[in-house]
């Protein structure tokens, strides 16, 4: 069976919907937030910055280089790497509530034996997310021993080239439409974070429909100006000039172009940020994001488009419009016709 990405499918609306007004819609988790995690990457949050998305009502997972102690909020997601997690546990060192074992390849029967001795010792004391996968059989899995999160996608995030080197990949509306078939099986399922080159709002809210708890973001938020990624100033010649944020702030909002340093987190220069002894070959890229909006600006029109996209659909709440939203698959020309 041919397998599907976002520009393959559009959602249908219902055939009624007696929600009259967008005010009507609730778009927002039980935890008060909206269906968005930060992706764990330096060039997107860090601890000075947090404080944006916290107001702008994302979840946050902060990236492995930042540290979790006793003193730091329960209310992030921090990041291990694998080794790191199981030193952590088999040691008894102290663990935050949220964790995420931060790795690009889901499928190692050594994440999958952690990440039960992790759901067996603590149980709902820890909230545990895992990741990447590209197979559906993998996410059930998981499933069975109880994590909490998944991501799912690999290879498709704008700054990753694993699916372009490795030939790694499972389309990734496909992915989250079998994932959450999969999903009604249990009682508890974990719940499906789809991560990876998620573009814009359309793409984000077919993510939901398909069945996607919530979505992470890099790229997106990478091109917000309140990024942690240094600003810089592009001159005629294509030269890079690294300016302060007071300066950036001036700029664009006087219509000039800024610009955000993005690399992936498995790139050769991460890896030696890292401070690895070994440098493994990279599957990621490094690259300048044009600024496009404040992160405020893209929270405020993303919040009305979903809002919109529910009312058609006759969904007052995600519960109702998370994977119960009518869709169908369409021709490149039918994509062509919208997008604009």
């Amino acid at each position: 069976m041919i397998k599907f990405d976002w520009n393959d499918i559009s959602i249908v609306p219902s055939v009624l919907s007696d929600i009259s007004s967008r005010s009507e819609v609730d778009v927002f988790l039980k935890n008060g937030k909206l269906p968005i995690f930060t992706a764990p990457m330096d060039m997107v949050v860090n601890e000075e910055n947090v404080k944006y998305f916290e107001e702008n009502k994302i979840n946050v997972c902060l990236p492995r280089n930042i540290k979790y102690d006793i003193n730091k909020s329960n209310e992030y997601f921090y990041s291990y790497g694998l080794d790191e997690i199981i030193d952590i546990f088999e040691n008894n060192k102290i663990l935050p509530k949220k964790v995420l074992i931060d790795i690009a390849n889901g499928h190692l029967t050594k994440l999958y034996n952690i990440s039960k001795k992790i759901k067996d010792r603590f149980g709902n004391n820890i909230e545990l997310m895992v990741g990447n996968i590209a197979n559906p059989e993998t996410y059930r899995k998981y499933c069975e021993i109880g994590v909490d999160y998944i991501r799912v996608n690999i290879g498709s995030g704008s700054a990753c080239t694993t699916a372009a080197n490795v030939g790694i990949f499972y389309p990734s509306a496909s992915m989250v439409n079998e994932c959450y078939e999969i999903s009604k099986e249990f009682d508890n399922p974990t719940k499906i974070i789809v991560d990876g080159g998620l573009r814009n709002s359309s793409e984000i809210i077919k993510a939901l429909a398909l069945g996607g708890f919530s979505v992470m973001l890099g790229g997106v938020f990478n091109k917000a100006l309140e990024s942690c990624s240094d600003s810089y100033l592009k001159d005629s010649t294509g030269v890079y000039h690294l300016i302060d944020k007071e300066k950036a702030l001036i700029n664009f909002n006087e219509g000039g172009e800024i610009y955000k340093y993005y690399r992936g987190m498995s790139t050769k220069e991460v890896q030696k940020f890292w401070n690895r002894k070994e440098l493994k070959t990279g599957e990621g890229i490094t690259k300048f994001n044009k600024v496009e909006y404040t992160l405020n600006g893209w929270v405020e029109n993303f919040t009305d488009y979903l809002k919109s996209a529910m009312s058609y659909c006759n969904s007052r709440t995600l519960d109702n419009f998370i994977g119960n939203s009518n869709w169908v698959l369409i021709s490149q020309n039918a994509f062509n016709r919208f997008n604009k």
